[in-house]
């Protein structure tokens, strides 16, 4: 079997993909994330994605899971162009918030698959939404001192108290919302023959 490799420096992508209950090793790609003119977020996350499963294919064979992702603030079922960033300061963290209350954030998490051995590449764009409270800026000032999400785009940490922010969650894969879409995943390791839970009958008979 070929190796998996992931190439992600985050290591919430290798908790979750730990769930797998799989061997990988990680490899972390350095590439320009820049984003072209007029380039949508969700053209983004998948020419991304693929920029860094190639990027570590030049230096290691096997098979290559990547993944990047973006958040975007938008109303009802469109996801407006604007990009949320990591807010570096408690200043930006309370407008980013306050922009957010009330609103819909999605989150837009492209995820590739490279065999390094046949050359086949697949690619797909997982959208994941959170639903905002209307919140105080007592709630806002509060939630920041506790976390201080200030390196996490959007200024909020969903795995931790940020989901006391949120009214509801929409969403095919929970997993998604942390950066790394594992149904998804799941169904692309099985088209290259990597099957997670084995289809055979042989171990009950």
């Amino acid at each position: 079997m070929l190796q998996l490799i992931l190439a992600s420096s985050s290591p919430f992508r290798s908790e979750l993909l730990t769930k797998l209950d799989i061997n990988f090793s990680v490899t972390s790609p350095e590439i320009d994330e820049s984003r072209f003119e007029n380039e949508s977020p969700t053209q983004l996350v998948y020419r991304l994605s693929q920029e860094k499963a190639l990027k570590v294919a030049k230096n290691e064979d096997g098979i290559i899971i990547a993944a990047d992702q973006v958040a975007t603030l938008g109303k009802g079922d469109s996801p407006l162009d604007e990009i949320l960033t990591k807010p570096h300061t408690h200043e930006n963290a309370i407008k980013q918030l306050k922009q957010s209350s009330g609103n819909t954030v999605t989150f837009l998490t492209g995820l590739s698959l490279l065999n390094t051995d046949t050359g086949n590449l697949q690619t797909v764009v997982e959208q994941f939404k959170v639903f905002f409270r209307e919140l105080t800026i007592d709630q806002i000032e509060d939630y920041l001192v506790k976390e201080r999400p200030y390196n996490c785009a959007g200024s909020f940490k969903s795995e931790a108290l940020g989901i006391c922010l949120f009214e509801r969650l929409e969403g095919d894969d929970p997993n998604s919302l942390i950066g790394l879409p594992l149904i998804k995943l799941i169904r692309m390791l099985e088209n290259e023959g990597i099957e997670i839970i084995s289809n055979s009958n042989s171990a009950g008979s």
